[in-house]
């Protein structure tokens, strides 16, 4: 990891958290992640299983992953729906629309980090879903890794009412044979990368 070692050139951590460098840290802990699920579950996807299993192996192998890094004390969490005081979780997008958000699987501090409570948020499709849902589901991601907009912004003190902030915003279809996976990565507020993985 690039991104503890670098942490004293920053001013504060709430920069570091913001850090190209960190982005790239959270990419490649996901990699990993993804690889080892692929390679120690093939079996789900040969099964073609729902995403929601998949879901849960992939936290499982994120959890192991996390465990040696910077970010050993964020949770990962599946279909998590809630904030800090209970209320449910809300995102608002370019078109100032609030919509209730339960991403598929989040890593976070749960409240209890408010320089940076957010790190990952992904969204799990499989290829013969609406055009539409995935469209919406791109677009949360967009909206997730922003910093703010004009009703509201991130003041380093008090959570936002909106979810926000994710460092990294992942969209990941299953292809309609479970043998192709596509990936975009999303970050602050834009689709930075693509690629397609091989099962």
């Amino acid at each position: 990891m690039n991104s503890l070692v670098l942490l004293e050139k920053y001013p504060s951590k709430e920069e570091w958290f913001q850090s190209k460098i960190v982005y790239n840290d959270l990419v490649a802990i996901f990699e990993t992640a993804n690889k080892r699920l692929i390679k120690k579950d093939i079996g789900l996807f040969k099964e073609k299983v729902s995403e929601r299993t998949i879901c849960g192996s992939l936290m499982m192998r994120l959890k192991s992953v996390l465990w040696g890094t910077p970010f050993r004390a964020y949770n990962i969490d599946v279909e998590y729906n809630r904030n800090k005081d209970g209320t449910v979780k809300t995102v608002i997008d370019n078109q100032m629309v609030v919509t209730n958000i339960t991403c598929d699987l989040i890593v976070h501090s749960r409240g209890s980090c408010i320089i940076q409570d957010n790190l990952i948020a992904l969204e799990m499709k499989k290829a013969e879903r609406l055009n539409a849902e995935k469209k919406k589901d791109k677009q949360r991601r967009i909206a997730l890794t922003r910093e703010g907009n004009q009703v509201w912004c991130y003041d380093g003190k008090t959570f936002p009412k909106h979810v926000c902030r994710y460092i990294l915003g992942i969209y990941y279809e299953i292809s309609r044979n479970y043998d192709r996976v596509y990936l975009e990565y999303y970050r602050q507020g834009a689709l930075v990368a693509a690629k397609t993985i091989d099962i």
